[in-house]
């Protein structure tokens, strides 16, 4: 057999992680409301499903936004035929539009430095090629996403170098924390290039505060080195604080703007994974002619461009689209959080994203990695839901697990709800004393109720409304 190469025969990309393991007992059995009832939920895909409703109504008034349908077939040709790596100029102007909107049109966004890419995963790669070298290194605050071990080092031959951030300050990002970093890749003989956040957080579910953004922006000039911020979790904050980007604060402090870049996608905020619509926005002149023309690996479609176009263009429908994610994000959230809290599951606190940070560590054997994993592969094997734990983001703390709430209908999450409920009953662990429920100050509501007070029309019931997100109420 003739020998392949390093990177087909290494072991680069990942896939030996508990985060893709319980994919794969996922797609063994997967959950089917009817045909398979004992499957496995799907609980580790953060996939925002709850406004399909709200984009199919568009879609079935707007008819010429697609090039398969009667009304839009005269747009086919054009379409169909080469389109150059630039992107179509009303794309990149909806994508730019879009941008600012999600940020609450406090910045606004150069669609000349919008570059596209197969999603996020090739935005990702393609700011890595980009601005490091084989052997350089990116610092990546913990706990982070599992994929950006396959995303950044791979094909790029970079390295990512963690700054432990800890539980006991909720898992913020210090000053101090990132010079030991630095301090750790420079005994390790690696040169810093860069340092990655995302903001929102996945897995946390948080954002960042202005005044850690700009300890970040102050510190990346102070080494001059690059600045990525993933941003595609910017429009799923549903609670206050709002969200800030690093883009406004570039506005308000002095920095070097051709180390900032900022990753966007459309696969959380609009619930598009599908699409493949990724972003590198940077800064740096060098940096967008140079992503630019590595696009030609990884172009969104020029069908997907028009009917992103299209739809994104539409001020009505993006106004209203942003309020109601985040009225179902807000309303999923705090169902799913008040009933775990029922059976004493505590998490982080968090305003963002479509997961919670999970804290399983009380139900761990011993304060061990390896109890981590054992307590997983029962939630995995026996439980049957797919969760990711902690140690597969690199959380330096045993016992904490990702658990996405957005990716399922609400019968779906009963399900999920009841089997948690269940498993926690036969540890022993269900129950507490009502005294010793966690307490989440932020829902604002008592966990005295009885559970099923909580399923009442206009309290809590995931068929019923909720009142407005506190975010929504403020814009208001």
């Amino acid at each position: 057999m003739v020998a392949m190469s390093k990177i087909a025969t290494g072991n680069g990309h990942g896939e030996n992680s508990p985060y893709f393991d319980g994919w794969k007992a996922y797609e063994t059995n997967p959950f089917h409301p009817t045909d398979r009832r004992d499957g496995v939920i799907q609980m580790g895909l953060a996939e925002n499903q709850l406004c399909f409703d709200f984009i199919e109504k568009w879609l079935m008034e707007h008819p010429e936004a697609s090039l398969c349908s009667a009304e839009g077939v005269k747009k086919f040709k054009e379409t169909a035929l080469f389109q150059d790596y630039h992107g179509m100029p009303e794309f990149r102007q909806a994508v730019a539009k879009f941008m600012g909107k999600v940020r609450g049109d406090k910045v606004k966004f150069d669609p000349d430095r919008i570059v596209m890419s197969g999603g996020a995963t090739g935005a990702h790669e393609m700011v890595a090629f980009c601005l490091a070298d084989p052997g350089e290194a990116f610092l990546v605050p913990t706990p982070y996403y599992p994929g950006f071990d396959r995303d950044l080092r791979w094909r790029t031959g970079v390295e990512l170098v963690p700054v432990v951030c800890e539980s006991s300050n909720n898992f913020n990002i210090t000053r101090t924390a990132l010079e030991a970093a630095y301090e750790k890749a420079q005994e390790a003989n690696l040169r810093v290039k860069g340092l990655l956040i995302t903001n929102p957080s996945n897995p946390l579910g948080t954002i960042l505060d202005r005044e850690t953004l700009k300890s970040i922006v102050s510190f990346i000039n102070e080494k001059n080195i690059h600045l990525i911020g993933d941003e595609i979790y910017a429009a799923t904050v549903f609670m206050e604080p709002e969200f800030v980007s690093i883009s406004e604060i570039i506005e308000e402090v002095e920095c070097n703007r051709d180390l900032i870049h900022i990753v966007y996608s459309l696969s959380k905020d609009m619930g598009f994974p599908g699409f493949r619509v990724g972003i590198v926005y940077s800064y740096n002149d060098a940096v967008v002619s140079c992503a630019r023309k590595m696009s030609s690996y990884g172009l969104v479609s020029s069908q997907t461009q028009h009917l992103i176009a299209s739809m994104l263009s539409d001020d009505d429908f993006v106004d209203n689209f942003i309020v109601e994610s985040k009225e179902q994000l807000f309303k999923r959230h705090k169902y799913f959080t008040l009933r775990l809290s029922q059976v004493g599951i505590c998490s982080l606190k968090s305003n963002a994203g479509l997961f919670i940070w999970m804290d399983l560590r009380k139900l761990l054997k011993e304060k061990t990695f390896e109890a981590e994993m054992d307590l997983w592969r029962v939630i995995i094997n026996e439980v049957k839901l797919n969760v990711s734990p902690g140690s597969s983001f690199h959380c330096h703390e045993p016992g904490w697990f990702r658990v996405c709430f957005a990716n399922m209908d609400d019968d779906t999450m009963e399900v999920a709800l009841l089997r948690i409920r269940n498993f926690m009953l036969k540890n022993n662990e269900a129950m507490v004393p009502r005294n010793k429920l966690c307490r989440r100050s932020s829902l604002k509501l008592s966990l005295s109720r009885r559970m099923d007070d909580l399923l009442s029309p206009g309290i809590m019931s995931p068929h019923s409304p909720l009142p407005q997100s506190p975010l929504v109420r403020a814009r208001n």
